[in-house]
């Protein structure tokens, strides 16, 4: 795989094209404009400790939504799995930890064009939050050093259409009560009902940031390192029908 120094204004062509991340004097906009998840070599396929650690919250999530745009445009990136996997086999130094639906039109690494090493993955009907999830976050920034939470909803989500339902069903049932003050938080003067797409993604769009007080409430360690601005926590919807992000 081939790199592209066009696009990429960090690489060093003086150093066998290995990547700078972070100068003095580079601004930040040309540091986001420059910077992808992952490089075309086996040696810069996957993040390192010090790429990661030279990243600023508010950058990576500039380059989640740098990598939507090149997904909606269908100009992603080249992805070399097997040269990512290599890079990443000795250790892992994600960026962010995303949390997301299980809904299979929504892969959170696809949409938002990242490859292997890039990022934590948490998926759960309704990317609700948990203390399992919980956990998962602080692993993930509290030990492995990730920068940026990002909770990710989605448009025309089943576990919404269920929660809104009062559905009784198994286990599910549990995990849909979790979403019923995202419901009853939504301030709607329309059909309050699942057939009602607008309602559907208004209700959504609350469950996000109703995740986002769970985690900040439900996490002291979470929520001190917010505060110490050392992770950032934001949240997203995902439109399934024009593949955009839009954060919150």
């Amino acid at each position: 795989m081939e790199n592209d120094t066009s696009t990429n204004v960090l690489q060093d062509p003086e150093n066998g094209g290995r990547r700078r991340w972070l100068k003095a004097g580079v601004s930040v906009a040309t540091l986001v404009a420059g910077t992808q998840f992952a490089a075309g070599n086996s040696q810069a396929a996957a993040l390192t400790e010090s790429q990661r650690n030279a990243l600023t919250p508010d950058h990576i999530i500039e380059m989640m939504k740098a990598g939507n745009e090149r997904f909606r445009a269908g100009k992603m990136k080249q992805q070399d799995y097997l040269a990512q996997k290599r890079a990443s086999a000795a250790g892992q130094y994600p960026a962010a930890i995303i949390l997301s639906c299980i809904d299979s039109r929504a892969p959170a690494e696809i949409i938002l064009d990242m490859g292997i090493g890039d990022t934590f993955n948490a998926r759960v009907a309704g990317n609700i939050a948990n203390q399992d999830i919980l956990g998962s976050m602080e692993f993930a920034c509290a030990v492995a050093g990730a920068k940026v939470i990002l909770v990710m909803g989605h448009t025309a989500c089943g576990a919404i259409k269920g929660a809104i339902d009062n559905v009784q069903l198994g286990n599910l049932t549990s995990l849909l009560q979790e979403i019923q003050p995202a419901v009853e938080a939504t301030t709607y003067s329309g059909a309050r009902t699942s057939k009602n797409e607008e309602f559907v993604d208004a209700v959504a769009r609350s469950n996000v940031v109703h995740a986002i007080s769970v985690i900040r409430t439900g996490s002291p360690i979470l929520a001190d390192l917010e505060n110490k601005g050392q992770i950032k926590i934001a949240g997203s919807m995902y439109d399934i029908r024009n593949g955009k992000v839009t954060f919150l």
